[in-house]
């Protein structure tokens, strides 16, 4: 898989998290939930931030980025501007660590178990690729269902 791909699918992606970000016009609703839906939008874009930060940044970009992932489920009342930044910052360890990466890169072993076996590194960054479009969709549904203004 071309990594020139990889890294459109994930820019068009993580910008596409800041446009849902942005839209959300109360922020106390970015962080609310409701009935069944169990995360917060607010929540989901810390914790898809830390995940690809650490995946991506740490373990194939070789940063030194602590992940904190209880906050990233736990944490309230993050400004939406830090938000975005933050995003903006995951964005830049994707594509700087992904032009970082040769071909031969991918096919070779991811440096920890996640799936209870070992993978490729082309592998976690489908999978990552694909983990960020699910909660950019839980990010989406959250908005249109409990910040109701910007329908």
């Amino acid at each position: 898989m071309p990594i020139k791909t990889l890294q459109s699918i994930f820019e068009r992606d993580l910008n596409r998290l800041k446009k849902e970000i942005e839209q959300y016009q109360d922020q106390e609703k970015m962080w609310s939930i409701d009935n069944s839906i169990s995360n917060s939008a607010g929540n989901l874009c810390l914790h898809l931030v830390g995940n690809l930060k650490t995946f991506v940044g740490v373990h194939m970009g070789n940063s030194d980025y602590v992940r904190d992932r209880k906050f990233e489920f736990a944490g309230k009342d993050v400004p939406k501007e830090e938000l975005l930044k933050s995003v903006d910052e995951a964005i830049e360890v994707v594509n700087v660590t992904l032009a970082n990466l040769t071909e031969e890169d991918l096919q070779r072993d991811f440096p920890i178990q996640v799936f209870g076996g070992s993978s490729t590194n082309e592998f976690m960054l489908i999978h990552l690729a694909t983990h960020l479009a699910y909660h950019l969709g839980q990010v989406n549904y959250h908005r249109r269902l409990l910040d109701r203004s910007t329908l």
